[in-house]
């Protein structure tokens, strides 16, 4: 891929978008460590190794994809950083939610719809891996149970989306409802991982999954509706900029 090609993208209109988003979300992760992502030393250490457990088969997938991809089409790597870049932005804008907690955007379901699940396990993985050292946004011993959520589960639903609407939906709609949702289930998952670490002494995990999931859902529907509009902004820029490599890619593009 030119470089050429990515600076005639119509960035001023994006940009205005993520300032948008920015404004909305307020200060950036490191300002408030209780941030969601699950922070550092907040679980149980029993279920931070079995989410660990969870996520590596994924990463090693991922890893093996992306190396083969980068073999056979090493033009698709400016992309994969545009993946990674708009995953760990999004991902690190946050609004306080109803419990001193906040909510944020996920960025994962343009990596999932350009390059699937696999490859989006690694680059959530590294985001969340830079979070945690660079913005005190997440933790090490969480890094399985956020990748899980955010870079596996997320991505998982968007590209599942993906593939059963791109042909039998409007392409700015689908692309909508794969980020929007991936949003949402990204926060489903961690509601439900804190919901197993702590039940509610009364009504156990599924009355402690609906305490966490209704405090969630008050901020993190409006971020999933306004990540879903940017990421069809960003796709459609991607459409009539990068039309070449979002084929080679098998992503549709006209």
């Amino acid at each position: 891929m030119k470089i050429n090609q990515f600076n005639s993208i119509q960035w001023p209109r994006v940009g205005w978008a993520f300032l948008a988003l920015m404004l909305l979300g307020g200060q950036v992760a490191w300002a408030k460590p209780q941030a969601m992502h699950i922070m550092e030393g907040f679980l149980p250490p029993v279920w931070c190794v079995l989410w660990f457990a969870v996520a590596i088969p994924f990463w090693i997938m991922g890893f093996r994809h992306i190396s083969q991809l980068v073999a056979v089409k090493p033009e698709t790597r400016l992309l994969l950083g545009l993946a990674g870049a708009f995953a760990f932005v999004l991902s690190a804008l946050k609004i306080p939610s109803v419990t001193g907690s906040s909510s944020h955007p996920t960025g994962t379901g343009l990596g999932a719809i350009l390059f699937g699940p696999a490859v989006m396990s690694v680059l959530g993985g590294i985001v969340l891996l830079f979070q945690a050292l660079l913005l005190a946004h997440g933790g090490l011993t969480t890094l399985g149970a956020n990748a899980v959520s955010m870079a596996i589960a997320g991505p998982l639903v968007a590209w599942v989306i993906w593939q059963v609407l791109k042909n039998r939906a409007p392409l700015w709609l689908t692309v909508f409802l794969a980020a929007a949702l991936a949003d949402l289930v990204t926060y489903g998952v961690t509601s439900l991982q804190l919901a197993l670490a702590y039940p509610d002494p009364v009504g156990g995990v599924m009355a402690s999954l609906l305490k966490f999931g209704a405090i969630f859902a008050v901020t993190q529907i409006p971020l999933a509706i306004s990540e879903g509009i940017l990421t069809v902004i960003i796709f459609n820029a991607l459409r009539s900029n990068a039309p070449v490599e979002l084929q080679t890619l098998g992503v549709k593009a006209a």
